[in-house]
């Protein structure tokens, strides 16, 4: 069922990741001794910190990256590895809530994240399976149908290289007519996220960051000119913090975690598929992801493995359940897989928001936070990164690409996972009969 190298300290049904097995070497990064000092201190090496490390390092400044895991322990280094632009909300949505100003800098921001990403790849050699072939959105239903006609005009309508598919055009991009039609957005792509991650690290260091593993945060203090960072065997005092934790949060700078719900999200993969059957199935490469409530995304990787994903379960034993789902949707959607070695399975936690959006929260004058891509955190994250270097830099709040907002915490939080357990049964339910 599973192979290769695993995630310490993760449950065992989510620790074996294909992309952990195939991932390239990586010096050790140990652990934060004694008392450091830097212009600005990083809490995470998921793809915001180490965006953020990177960006600032490049900038000249003193940087000090504190993970309590590995690089791109979390969902960094587990999610499906598409890189998809733009956010939850169409365009028009964000204009309307935000302003014609900062909404369409939030819009613009998001919908070039992958362009950022794959810059990242090209200027700092970033061996990660990275290929810019197109992100694909398949409608499921004429509901969904609808909302992606919608989004596509919205992104043609600025600038984006956006085009509908019909059932036919959809059927001849991913192997087999299964949806009613949908969307590429060429701006999309995909690649190995964990190698990602680790290139990210490496171009950070060469710029001049320090990076610490195994050296989880336990304290955070700050007065009006300094932040101290506190860890089991040392500490970071700088001039400002930034914390890039996403849906591993938990009760670290509360209550930053509860603006967030952590989600479980599972993925399987097959060991290389034969050319033939490869050759079947996404002949383009691109990724998918469907209009579902609970959606499936799904793509191969560089060797031809066939990897599918979806939303998890609360329990080892219903981690199990969906993932062998999981298998099962894939055999259904492609016959031709029915036989396949089904290696890998794994997961992790995603964040997601009340609103959808990712929140950028000053928890106090010099410290920062950054989080919540709800499923889209290889662009996002990227450009969080981004923007909270810019904050760290100097520039003023206002300026920045997405707002400052208070921490809001999602009421009753403590009873998340009931409510998610209820409204996973009620999405599953709806997918079924296609409401």
């Amino acid at each position: 069922m599973t192979a290769g190298r695993t995630i310490p300290g993760e449950r065992a049904p989510l620790a074996a990741s294909l992309w952990a097995a195939t991932a390239g070497g990586a010096p050790d990064r140990p652990a934060l001794a004694g008392a450091a000092e830097a212009d600005v201190v990083v809490i995470g090496a998921g793809f915001t910190g180490l965006s953020a490390a990177l960006h600032l390092a490049e900038a000249g400044r003193r940087v000090v990256v504190l993970e309590a895991g590995g690089i791109g322990w979390g969902a960094s280094g587990r999610n499906g590895g598409q890189v998809n632009p733009g956010l939850k909300a169409d365009p028009a949505e964000t204009e309307a809530r935000h302003g014609p100003d900062l909404g369409r800098r939030m819009a613009a921001a998001a919908a070039a994240g992958a362009d950022l990403v794959f810059d990242l790849i090209d200027r700092h050699g970033i061996a990660c399976d990275a290929r810019r072939c197109g992100w694909l959105r398949a409608a499921a239903t004429a509901r969904g149908l609808d909302a992606l006609r919608e989004t596509g005009r919205q992104q043609r309508a600025r600038g984006g290289a956006v085009d509908d598919l019909d059932a036919e055009g959809m059927a001849r991009m991913i192997g087999r007519r299964a949806y009613l039609g949908g969307l590429i957005d060429r701006r999309g792509g995909v690649l190995h996220p964990l190698n990602y991650a680790l290139g990210l690290a490496a171009a950070a260091e060469r710029a001049g960051a320090r990076l610490h593993g195994a050296s989880r945060a336990t304290a955070l203090t700050s007065d009006a000119d300094t932040v101290t960072v506190t860890t089991a065997a040392g500490s970071v005092t700088a001039r400002r913090a930034l914390i890039c934790t996403n849906a591993y949060t938990a009760d670290f700078a509360a209550p930053l975690g509860r603006t967030v719900l952590p989600v479980t999200s599972v993925q399987v993969a097959t060991e290389p598929l034969s050319d033939n059957v490869a050759g079947s199935i996404l002949p383009g490469g691109q990724g998918v992801s469907d209009t579902r409530r609970l959606l499936l995304y799904f793509r191969k990787d560089a060797a031809g493995r066939f990897v599918i994903g979806g939303r998890g379960a609360l329990g080892d034993a219903g981690v199990a359940r969906r993932q062998l789902g999981l298998r099962q949707q894939a055999e259904r959607l492609f016959p031709q897989l029915r036989g396949a070695g089904w290696r890998h399975a794994w997961g992790g936690d995603v964040a997601i928001t009340r609103d959808h959006l990712p929140g950028l929260h000053r928890l106090a004058p010099n410290v920062m936070a950054g989080l919540g891509y709800n499923g889209r955190g290889v662009a996002m994250a990227t450009v969080m990164g981004r923007i909270l270097a810019d904050w760290a830099d100097g520039r003023p709040e206002a300026a920045l690409d997405f707002p400052v907002t208070p921490v809001r915490p999602i009421p009753l939080h403590r009873f998340r996972r009931l409510g998610v357990g209820a409204t996973v049964a009620l999405f599953r339910i709806l997918d079924r009969v296609g409401a």
